[in-house]
């Protein structure tokens, strides 16, 4: 919890904190829905997302018979707690090789976040992970990605810059396979020049890797930079045209004040979101927690 409390202090302190203030003890009226709805609105929630909140909200207090503002944080908790939904086990156990493949923009993070995820699902949780550095378009994703490799001890099957992806994709599968790896995480190209040739490349790596795995890839999971906000939506909202997204990744949490968007991406998405990053170091890549987030947000009593 204590992790959660600080890598979400900046959203806390400048959004949440306000309205825990705006909360007192006077009488309910117009205003304070109006400065309640503008308030979560500036911390990312979205508009339509606000707007929902804030009429579950009226409901609670209507039905709970609440006349203060001071009465009204409760309801509210309850109800961001209530938009956010539980993540499900990642599908990545009882096969003998499971394959997630990672997607998102250039500069989300992703590349580190892989990095970090290899390091969690071999400390945490005991598995035998191999990464393939399938984002050849940009030399620096290759280096970095080999660089975490080294320096968590995960093997990196990679190629040159330029090269196929999909060639080092089923070059990856085939040798994990071989060598009795538990989880394959394929790094892929956070941009090309048009949609559609994004949704090739990731349907060639898709069609490559079920030649070595029938059913893969059993994750797409999608990295988004929390800093960002509601443009951080509108990737995710590209990214499925593109892609089958299965779960979201939300990084640099602990740098931003916008930590509401992770309600949009729950409410306007529907997307599971599996892990947020909350600061630098290589464990500070967490599960995702809704009770200890959106208590995180709020000045503890």
């Amino acid at each position: 919890m204590s992790i959660f409390r600080s890598g979400m202090s900046k959203t806390r302190q400048s959004f949440f904190g306000r309205i825990s203030q705006l909360l007192g003890s006077t009488d309910i009226d117009d205003d304070t829905w109006d400065d309640m709805e503008a308030l979560l609105i500036q911390a990312d929630l979205g508009v339509d997302t606000t707007r929902a909140v804030v009429a579950d909200v009226k409901a609670r207090v209507r039905r709970e018979g609440m006349t203060k503002s001071d009465q009204i944080q409760p309801a509210l908790k309850a109800t961001l707690r209530s938009l956010l939904k539980d993540p499900p086990t990642l599908n990545i156990s009882g096969r003998p090789l499971s394959i997630m493949l990672i997607v998102g923009v250039n500069g989300s993070g992703k590349t580190t976040t892989i990095g970090k995820l290899a390091y969690r699902l071999s400390t945490v949780n005991q598995r035998k992970v191999f990464l393939a550095a399938g984002d050849t378009f940009r030399a620096a994703a290759i280096e970095q990605l080999q660089q975490w490799g080294e320096r968590v001890g995960v093997p990196v099957v990679a190629n040159k810059p330029g090269s196929d992806p999909a060639a080092v994709v089923y070059d990856a599968a085939v040798s994990a396979n071989a060598r009795g790896r538990d989880v394959l995480i394929v790094d892929t190209a956070g941009r090309l020049h048009t949609n559609y040739n994004l949704m090739e490349e990731l349907t060639k790596i898709k069609a490559v890797s079920q030649k070595v795995i029938p059913d893969a890839p059993h994750e797409v999971l999608l990295v988004l930079d929390g800093t960002t906000g509601q443009n951080a939506l509108q990737q995710a909202q590209k990214f499925r045209e593109a892609v089958d997204v299965t779960g979201v990744i939300v990084t640099k949490l602990d740098s931003t004040a916008k930590g509401g968007m992770i309600f949009a991406i729950n409410h306007d998405l529907g997307l599971p979101i599996h892990y947020i990053g909350l600061g630098e170091k290589i464990d500070d890549l967490v599960l995702f927690r809704p009770d200890y987030f959106v208590d995180s947000l709020f000045d503890e009593d």
